[in-house]
């Protein structure tokens, strides 16, 4: 009988087997940017802290200064201009500033950037300067060495456990934090606002509109200034929230919670609401606002859709970190979804379809269909 070979046995790549090969060595260079990835965030909140993009932008000029010529004019007794450039170089290879090399010498020059001058105050008083700053408190920042926590016990958020409360209620304590969380909001949604009312038109016909979580109405106030035939809206907010707001022509504020009932209207609006909330809590909000429209009326939800494939564009990454903070600051089993998530939990409780638009490339309009 002629006995066989054994095959020989497959050798296991070792991690160290290819250290030397260009794929290992770009490897390498990854782990090192994302393990120093700290930097742009802090770097960012640096830049906004001392004024930076207003000083460079000077009513429009943009013109390139040298760090130097920065400091001076946001620290008037002095400073490191050496370590300003060091962050302003780093953030410039992110795109948030444009560097200005003088040929004949070691001179470097920065200017503002498409990115850079979202940082600039604009004429309502308004960036994303505010929304920079609240996201790196130190109440938030303190939660972060705990998001491990969070796929170990979601039962609790990990800002819960660093600061012994739920952050709305934390905010709610503090007022600088609450302030700071009401411009960062407005300096976001201004812009987000104009978007909508310039690419989407589904507000035609409608003539009583209600606003799920409208805080101080100022959506409300946009868009019944492009749609004057809307005859009533209704500012709907807690009661604490709506005590506070101001008065706006054509606006009734609305004290109550959603999670028991919604005042009725031809169509219910609601900006950045369901993606703080479970499944369960959103079918909840959901089957509320089907019951307040009529047949033929709409849910407009404005709400960032995480797509069905991972990549690694901005959009995809700047919506997945967006999850993450979610997840980490306010709810450890709320989530961003994808469209067909929405479209589910849509048609669980009683909307016939969902349609997307997508007028900003980080927020979608979905149009619930009852």
């Amino acid at each position: 009988m002629v006995v066989g070979k054994e095959n020989p046995p497959m050798e296991k790549e070792s991690a160290n087997t290819v250290a030397g090969s260009e794929s290992h060595k770009r490897a390498r260079l990854a782990i090192l940017e994302l393990a120093n990835m700290i930097s742009v965030p802090m770097s960012l909140n640096a830049v906004v802290r001392l004024n930076i993009a207003d000083a460079i932008w000077q009513g429009g000029s943009n013109f390139p200064l040298s760090a130097s010529e920065i400091l001076a004019r946001v620290v008037p007794s002095g400073g490191d201009a050496d370590n300003l450039e060091r962050i302003l170089r780093m953030l410039t290879s992110y795109g948030v500033f444009e560097e200005h090399l003088n040929p004949n010498s070691s001179d470097r020059r920065y200017s503002l950037t498409d990115v850079g001058k979202t940082l600039v105050t604009d004429s309502d008083g308004l960036s994303y300067a505010s929304y920079v700053l609240q996201h790196h408190q130190d109440a938030l920042m303190r939660a972060w060495p705990r998001v491990h926590e969070a796929a170990i016990d979601a039962s609790t958020e990990p800002f819960v456990r660093a600061n012994g409360e739920a952050a709305y209620s934390y905010y709610g304590k503090n007022e600088e934090m609450n302030l700071l969380m009401q411009r960062a909001m407005a300096g976001v949604s201004v812009p987000f606002m104009k978007a909508v009312l310039d690419g989407y038109d589904g507000f035609g016909g409608v003539e009583k509109l209600v606003d799920v979580g409208g805080s101080a109405g100022d959506c409300l106030r946009m868009i019944l200034q492009k749609y004057p035939h809307i005859k009533e809206g209704i500012n709907f907010d807690l009661p604490e929230v709506v005590a506070r707001a101001p008065s706006i022509p054509g606006v009734t504020h609305v004290g109550g919670d959603m999670f028991k009932s919604i005042p009725t209207g031809d169509a219910i609006f609601m900006k950045w609401v369901l993606s703080t909330w479970t499944d369960d809590e959103c079918k909840m909000i959901l089957e509320n606002c089907c019951k307040s429209l009529p047949a033929g009326g709409k849910l407009i939800a404005c709400e960032p859709t995480v797509p069905e494939k991972t990549d690694d564009s901005h959009r995809t990454r700047a919506l997945l970190a967006n999850d993450v903070f979610i997840m980490t600051i306010y709810s450890a089993k709320s989530k961003q979804r994808t469209e067909d998530e929405f479209r589910q939990l849509g048609l669980s409780v009683g909307f016939s379809a969902l349609r997307s638009f997508h007028v900003d490339y980080f927020y979608c309009v979905l149009e619930f269909e009852k």
